[in-house]
């Protein structure tokens, strides 16, 4: 205005009401053309105006409106019209983060029926910068609004519409500090709700398990530590099983990968031998496209899959479903009854009116078979049928295999594990290894009851010499002590009397024993050490796995709770019947107490994510201490299985982390390509993850929005982890494929040995290969005889084969072998390569194998000087091989097809060995727990 009245001075002498005017007429659009520049300034700068104007007035008028707009919905209300015609569902949170948010919107909207749901987020707090970019983007503009307002107040339950909402779902934030407040004010909330909207369904999510049983009256509880540590405690005797549940309860769809960039990050190709060696990527396609399996149900009588088993057994329907669709049936519901059972075994007869749960890609409903049901039955119709077993007859010849059936022994297995026999001598010379068939109805004299009651490898009426030198006998029973209320009662392994408080410190002696570290107690098994900040109630969910009665007493772990504060009275009191049991006062972060709780000889190390570092100023990181230490621990124990609990998924691309590993780098731009495509498992073909060394709860958020559509998953996950016991349901295990077992060849035969034998159902297969990949830097040498004389040449080989071939105690004897490496690493880094390129990197390679070679013998020096120190013997201890050229990852119910292979893991479904015990009298040990549980009534911690 100024400007223009400035510059007209020239011509018209406009004054300053009518430049003010002729700027309003201009920027409307009207123009009236009564008032004009004369001059060229001003004509100028008229036309600078009108563009700037063009560009910043649209951005500023659209912020104004989405501004007003997003102040109106959180002031505002979701419209009753709105409520009554469309469906919406409530988030109810106390602060929401993007990554909770996205969590959420993809796996709510991933099932196809629920694509016309509103979201509507109840929260107290305004949206921060990230949330509020997210829901700009039109496909979540038009889905969710954002109400700010407290749950507990019933004018913004008002406004919400909760009294006509499909669901309520009432998260609680696990990044408080304080988290026992935290779940305070989830129980409010949730009383609120049920208070303003009886009929509403609840999802809540909770984080201690003492605070469950306030809001049983929710329709689906999670509760955070509850399912974090039963998890953590599977990993370890049944491999990657956070990964497995992971899986299961995320809708991923089947991830695969961008097969021919992956190779150019890698610099691989594919070769296919006349050995049949895959591919590199091979585990991948594998492990992706088995990713997608998940948990669906259907009606016996309504489905193409189970409809024609009506009448038969349940292994037999289980075997022949996967065997003609690749379906895995493992669970089944009566009509009559709300518990699912778990592979009830091969004496429950299917009904029409049974409710079948089974894992597939898709569910039946969706697949390629129900559209061509007519055609199948019609086809079907005209086929022969033999004899009364109602079966086509290239059905009989298919499950008979050969004529000659080496029929196998059905008896109880022994303490470690399922037996898969070899066949006859007579079988293998003339014809193919065969395999019993499955068959319709359980027959009663083949079938022998195994009874792990009695635990017939080590009756408890004639223990072993172990126990009767030690003096300690155990017993089966319920736990008589829980330290909180709602805990599932679980079957166990007891002692007959309770360990004295003093006797459960493991670094400390007593008046009862003299043992101040884990090697003086002299233990059969290796231990399983947990590494937490507290002895919270949630970790005796830890425990309770671990002792389960249908785990062998030979296979029973030491377990060591290696603590940063002591535990209190009400804890001990509830872990002091479990045997070999024991807690130790320390850190991870000091080597001291890593060995005085024996790390030097156990079999895995589980660390818990702390809650007091869960909270931090800068997101993602919570996890740095933890990432650290695990570090360390990987460097001092390479070959130690670590299980590390972590608050943000996203940090597990540093678990184990390799700098110069390029394999790992390729994996790390394939996660973010993945990452961009909207996956929410983009983590999921991250070595860690894939073999099941880290976890973290968040993962499993989507189990509770998950059970919106699928109303049985977290049953189903509670009865896999042992969480909840239900007569007649089967539990979780694993077997290991030795070279005795690899006449079996396909996971089908497998399916066929397993069902017709032992009745376990298998889910999938966890499998351990070599990394053969030529840009390892483990696989990288190069011709030294290009820098060396000849000399020196062979006195580095002798090296290289002596520090292969050499235990701990050699390379502390052999210091000269170790400065001759220096000296050589040190020539190379001083000579002047006459060729650049290939042979220059692979020096640079060669030379940093030789300085973390030094590195480890550094390391184990100072492990054994520590040892040493401490009083303890050095001999327990090995360099411990480096595990970095090996992969790990699951296959969720492979193809019948699939080829076993040497130390593959099996998941097993196993059926409840108590249903098969008849009702007889209370045993000896059911009289010795009802009276313990008389005796010890005690004050439950509220």
């Amino acid at each position: 205005i100024c400007g223009i009245q400035h510059l007209e001075r020239a011509g018209n002498r406009l004054t300053l009401f009518d430049s003010l005017y002729f700027c309003i007429v201009t920027f409307s659009t009207v123009g009236f053309g009564d008032v004009t520049p004369k001059i060229w300034p001003s004509k100028l700068l008229v036309v600078i105006m009108i563009c700037v104007a063009l560009v910043v007035l649209p951005i500023q008028f659209e912020q104004l409106a989405y501004l007003w707009m997003e102040r109106q919905k959180s002031g505002g209300n979701y419209s009753r019209h709105r409520a009554q015609t469309e469906k919406h569902v409530v988030l109810c949170v106390s602060s929401l983060k993007i990554d909770l948010l996205m969590d959420f919107l993809n796996e709510f909207y991933a099932h196809p029926r629920l694509q016309d749901y509103y979201v509507v987020i109840l929260c107290p707090t305004e949206m921060d910068a990230q949330v509020r970019r997210v829901l700009q983007i039109p496909m979540w503009s038009q889905r969710v609004i954002y109400l700010q307002g407290s749950a507990l107040k019933d004018q913004d339950l008002l406004r919400a519409k909760m009294d006509d909402a499909e669901a309520c779902f009432i998260l609680s934030s696990r990044c408080e500090v304080d988290r026992t407040a935290a779940d305070h004010q989830t129980i409010l909330r949730a009383w609120a709700v049920k208070d303003f909207a009886p009929n509403c369904p609840l999802y809540v999510q909770i984080l201690k398990p003492e605070n469950k049983f306030h809001i049983k009256f929710a329709d689906h509880v999670v509760c955070e530590e509850e399912f974090k540590y039963a998890m953590l405690a599977l990993n370890c005797i049944c491999p990657a099983t956070s990964t497995l549940i992971t899986l299961l309860v995320h809708t991923s769809r089947g991830q695969t990968a961008p097969w021919e960039a992956f190779r150019q990050l890698t610099g691989t190709k594919q070769i296919l031998n006349r050995e049949s060696q895959q591919s590199p990527e091979q585990w991948q396609k594998m492990y992706g496209r088995c990713s997608g399996n998940e948990v669906y149900h259907i009606n016996l009588e309504e489905s193409t899959f189970f409809a024609e088993y009506e009448g038969k057994s349940f292994t037999y329907a289980s075997f022949h479903a996967h065997k003609k669709f690749g379906v895995c049936l493992i669970g089944v519901r009566k009509e009559d009854n709300k518990n699912i059972l778990l592979n009830p075994g091969p004496r429950y007869i299917m009904s029409s009116t049974d409710t079948c749960f089974y894992i597939n890609i898709t569910k039946e409903e969706n697949s390629a078979f129900k559209k061509h049901e007519k055609h199948r039955k019609n086809h079907e119709s005209k086929l022969s049928y033999h004899g009364a077993s109602r079966l086509p007859v290239h059905s009989i010849i298919a499950s008979m295999g050969t004529v000659a059936i080496d029929l196998q022994d059905t008896g109880c297995r022994t303490s470690r594990g399922p037996t898969l026999a070899l066949p006859s001598e007579g079988a293998k010379e003339g014809r193919r290894p065969s395999i019993a068939p499955v068959l319709e109805v359980a027959d009663s004299s083949s079938l022998q009851t195994c009874d792990l009651l009695s635990d017939q490898s080590e009756d408890e009426t004639t223990p072993s010499d172990d126990e009767v030198s030690a003096g300690v006998e155990y017993a089966k029973g319920y736990p008589p002590y829980s330290p909180y209320i709602g805990s599932s009662p679980t079957f166990c392994h007891l002692l007959h009397e309770k360990v004295p408080f003093c006797c459960l410190r493991l670094d400390k002696g007593c008046q009862h024993n003299y043992y101040e570290d884990a090697k003086a107690y002299g233990f059969k098994n290796k231990l399983i050490i947990v590494a937490a900040e507290t002895a919270g109630n949630g970790l005796y969910n830890f425990i309770v796995p671990l002792r389960a009665y249908y785990r062998p007493k030979k296979e029973l772990n030491p377990i060591v709770l290696l603590l940063d504060n002591p535990p209190d009275m009400h804890f001990l009191d509830a872990i002091c019947w479990f045997p070999m049991v024991y807690y130790m006062v320390g850190s991870i972060d000091n080597l001291d107490d890593l060995l005085r709780c024996g790390v030097t000889f156990a079999a895995n190390m589980v660390v818990v994510d702390k809650e007091s570092t869960m909270s931090a100023e800068e997101d993602y990181m919570a996890d740095a201490k933890t990432i650290v230490n695990v570090q360390t621990l990987f460097r001092l124990f390479s070959s130690l299985s670590i299980i590390t609990e972590l608050t943000h998924p996203a940090n597990m691309r540093f678990m184990q982390f390799r700098a110069k590993d390029c394999y790992s780098l390729a994996l790390s731009k394939l996660e973010k390509k993945e990452r961009e495509k909207g996956s929410n498992l983009a983590f999921m073909f991250r070595l860690p993850f894939a073999a099941g060394r880290v976890f973290s709860i968040s993962m499993l958020d989507t189990l509770l929005y998950q059970s919106f559509v699928k109303d049985y998953m977290i049953s189903i996950t509670r009865l896999l982890l042992g969480l909840d016991t239900t007569p007649g349901s089967g539990f979780l295990c694993s077997m290991k494929i030795t070279e005795e077992d690899l006449w079996i060849r396909t996971y089908a035969r497998l399916y066929q040995k397993l069902c017709s034998s032992t009745g376990d159902i298998p889910i999938g297969v966890y499998r351990t290969e070599s990394q053969k990949l030529t840009t390892s830097e483990s696989q990288i040498s190069i011709n030294v005889e290009e820098w060396e004389d000849t000399k020196d040449t062979k006195e580095q080989i002798s090296y290289r084969s002596n520090h292969r071939n050499s235990t701990s105690s050699d390379q502390s004897d052999h210091p000269l072998l170790r400065r001759k490496s220096m000296q050589w690493a040190r020539r190379l880094s001083r000579r002047v390569p006459r060729h650049s390129g290939k042979t220059a990197e692979k020096i640079n390679q060669q030379r940093m194998n030789l300085y973390r070679r030094s590195e480890r013998q550094e390391l184990a020096e100072l492990v054994k000087n520590r040892m040493k120190h401490l009083g303890l013997s050095p001999a327990g201890y090995d360099e411990m091989n480096d595990q970095q050229n090996t992969l790990s990852y699951i296959l969720i119910n492979p193809s019948p097809d699939t080829r076993l292979e040497l130390n593959d893991i099996v998941y097993l479904i196993r059926p409840d060995p108590l249903a098969y015990v008849p009702n007889t009298a209370p045993s000896r040990k059911d009289s010795f727990c009802n009276t313990v549980g008389q005796d010890t009534r005690e004050e439950t911690q509220l």
